[in-house]
């Protein structure tokens, strides 16, 4: 089964940090087709190794987006981008199609097998235990819209408010900000763990689980999950003991379902260092308001505008800032705009996958071994 998914990629194209971008560090990909309109990629580096992930792969009968926001390292989003979709397209075709199941048990599977490789490389790398990605879902089949998502990247539908073409454009957000930053959120982590003060902690001016992260949802953050790992020597020579008796990090997904409507225009999929710039309305307004082609470098750019004017910069100016140091201006950003043409699926789409940011060899991307961890880990670090 999974052999015939490699026929199916007649086309592949890779966005490869480092090539193809120009000298202000943005990398983009102005217009592709997908079974139900266009879509179009964007992402901008800003830490020393950018940290972003993210893909779309389309077919006559399903399109599926990725952006995965790692944080303390692009171990876990490299990982994830290698073996999300594969799975979640994998247990579709087992299952007769997508469903929320089949969507949760990919997510599982993708913990569970970078659980395994952290397991086996904590004793040449045990700072992998302390690595993690917020994972951004979005898949569209027979008419129907999910989006699934752990962490704070952010999924946002651009609609009319009726019928009328004259009627105005809003923004309707799709997903959940998992961030304790959030009162909710907060609340759901404290109401979880009533025997631990220091579950969430405010600090700096920020609300982080034990002081140490703002998201409350991840795959990976092993150290945060398995409190076994924080009593293991080896560990323990890389990091502190974070004290804990049960999970403080969870995998499970948030996950909508939607049928589409006319009125749906398009959608914005994004790693948080857009949204830290921009607002939902601001990024409709911008995607309705402008041309298709470059949309996503669009959006990208007003983001870095508006970190530019926070420090009272030009836009040239913080384009020429290293990266690592540029991190200290904004987040490395991701953003992929999905255009909701026609409801139905077209059998003039070709099948591809555009990979944005991977380690991986295109034939590779439907291949989902355990076997290859170790392959994986070598390259994710080299």
């Amino acid at each position: 089964m999974l052999r015939s998914c490699y026929r199916l990629l007649e086309r592949c194209l890779r966005l490869r940090c480092g090539a193809g971008g120009g000298g202000d560090g943005l990398w983009h990909m102005d217009l592709e087709s997908h079974a139900s309109g266009d879509y179009s990629i964007a992402v901008v580096q800003a830490n020393s190794n950018l940290e972003d992930q993210g893909q779309v792969f389309t077919s006559p009968s399903a399109t599926y987006v990725g952006v995965y926001d790692g944080h303390g390292g692009p171990q876990a989003s490299r990982f994830v981008n290698n073996h999300l979709l594969p799975y979640l397209h994998k247990f579709a075709m087992e299952q007769g199609g997508l469903s929320a199941d089949v969507i949760k048990k990919a997510f599982s599977a993708t913990e569970e097998d970078f659980l395994h490789l952290v397991k086996r490389s904590l004793p040449k790398m045990p700072q992998i235990a302390s690595v993690g990605s917020c994972c951004l879902v979005g898949a569209i089949s027979n008419d129907v819209l999910y989006v699934a998502n752990l962490g704070d990247s952010r999924a946002v539908l651009g609609r009319r408010v009726s019928d009328s073409k004259r009627s105005p454009v809003v923004a309707e957000r799709l997903s959940t900000d998992h961030n304790v930053g959030v009162e909710e959120v907060r609340k759901e982590v404290e109401a979880l763990h009533p025997d631990d003060s220091h579950a969430v902690v405010y600090i700096h001016g920020v609300w982080r689980i034990k002081g140490i992260i703002q998201v409350s949802r991840s795959i990976g953050d092993v150290y945060l999950k398995k409190p076994e790992f924080n009593r293991d020597p080896i560990y323990q020579q890389f990091a502190n003991p974070v004290p804990m008796k049960r999970p403080v990090m969870t995998a499970e997904p948030s996950i909508i379902t939607r049928n589409l409507k006319p009125q749906d225009l398009f959608l914005i999929f994004a790693s948080d260092g857009l949204w830290e710039q921009l607002s939902d309305d601001a990024a409709v307004e911008i995607v309705f308001k402008n041309p298709r082609a470059g949309i996503a470098k669009r959006l990208v750019r007003a983001a870095l505008e508006e970190a530019a004017k926070k420090r009272e910069m030009r836009y040239n100016d913080i384009t020429k800032i290293k990266k690592g140091i540029r991190r200290h201006f904004h987040d490395d950003i991701t953003v992929i705009v999905v255009y909701l043409d026609d409801h139905k699926s077209s059998s003039k789409c070709k099948s591809k996958n555009i990979i944005v940011g991977s380690t991986r060899a295109p034939a590779d991307i439907f291949s989902v071994s355990a076997d290859k961890a170790e392959q994986d880990l070598h390259h994710m670090i080299s």
